[in-house]
């Protein structure tokens, strides 16, 4: 029962990192278009070498 007095702390902690990345992430604009960037990775407008 001693463990959970160290592992309940630290798990708060690790989630509070991660919840403040998510949210750097999102306040950075990461997000905005991320349809437009899967449809640009399917596109072979910018190849340098297409298949013809």
């Amino acid at each position: 029962m001693q463990v959970l007095s160290y592992l309940i702390p630290i798990s708060l902690f690790l989630g509070g990192m991660g919840l403040v990345g998510f949210l750097y992430t999102v306040r950075s604009n990461q997000y905005d278009d991320p349809e437009g960037d899967a449809q640009r990775i399917l596109s072979g407008q910018y190849d340098d070498k297409p298949k013809v």
